[in-house]
């Protein structure tokens, strides 16, 4: 492991200055928040940045609040604040559920959500959880403000839509107004998970016919997937969607495209789709 080379750290008042000093440094400034991810990576010397930009100094990016129908998490809350948040256990408490199991408490007590995001690590949870709740990042850059959702802000592995200049501020997740199940299950044997899977269903007043369905496999590939066909056959009684749940995990395989990695190969990535679905729909309906 190599010493960490010279850098800078900056403090801006608030995101326009961030944006600003994110500008003026171009691809030798990076936002910097928990720096779990980054230091590593700078450390091994497979990330170089001469200024790091601390988003932490920045009010109002470390709340949790509820905002109409959606509840809003600041990029620079951390894992740990988002696992103990009653608000969160009381709003979505899959989410509370899932950061209990993100990396480990020394991540988690220093780790954000933003950061989480942003680096955009393949082999990582929040990013699968809150594409299948439909959530949104909200980006604010020189140009000014603008929303986009978890799969267009991720676009690869390590890779985001963000411009040099822009900041992720904030995340919106709806909160749910009708009857809905739902589950996060992963599997992990070394450091990251090999898989994750989350699932959203929406039921009726019996619980028993699902109206809506929506499941997302992240860590088997470099973004999280969902698909169609999947969604699709979540649809319908129970028992019936029981019946499509081998057909709803080959669809989802397909759409993933599961690669061959230290995690594992893509063969066996596909059987672990197939038996995390059915986990992860037992869980949901439980």
């Amino acid at each position: 492991m190599m010493p960490l080379r010279r850098f800078t750290i900056h403090q801006p008042k608030n995101t326009a200055e961030a944006s600003d000093m994110l500008a003026h440094f171009g691809e030798s400034g990076r936002p910097y928040a928990g720096g779990t991810e980054l230091l590593l990576a700078m450390k091994h010397d497979l990330l170089r940045y001469e200024h790091l930009v601390d988003v932490k100094t920045i009010h109002g990016l470390d709340t949790i609040e509820t905002r109409g129908s959606s509840l809003f998490i600041g990029s620079a809350v951390t894992h740990r604040a988002i696992e103990r948040s009653a608000l969160v256990k009381e709003k979505l408490s899959v989410l509370a559920e899932m950061e209990t199991e993100v990396a480990n408490a020394r991540v988690r007590a220093t780790g954000t959500l933003g950061g989480n995001l942003c680096f955009a690590e393949p082999h990582s949870d929040p990013a699968t959880l809150l594409l299948a709740l439909g959530a949104k990042a909200h980006v604010k850059g020189k140009p000014g403000e603008k929303t986009v959702t978890i799969d267009e802000l991720i676009t690869g592995a390590y890779e985001t839509s963000l411009t040099a200049d822009e900041l992720l501020t904030a995340v919106e997740i709806p909160v749910p107004t009708k009857p809905q199940r739902m589950a996060y299950v992963k599997f992990q044997t070394h450091e990251r998970p090999t898989l994750g899977m989350a699932l959203v269903l929406d039921v009726d007043d019996s619980g028993q016919n699902i109206t809506k369905g929506r499941a997302v496999v992240g860590s088997v590939s470099a973004i999280p997937n969902r698909s169609d066909k999947t969604d699709a056959a979540l649809v319908g009684s129970r028992n019936q969607v029981e019946k499509q749940l081998n057909d709803a995990a080959q669809a989802l395989a397909d759409a993933a495209d599961p690669a061959d990695d230290l995690q594992g190969s893509a063969e066996y990535k596909r059987h672990l789709i197939g038996v995390f679905l059915k986990r992860a729909f037992i869980r949901a309906l439980a």
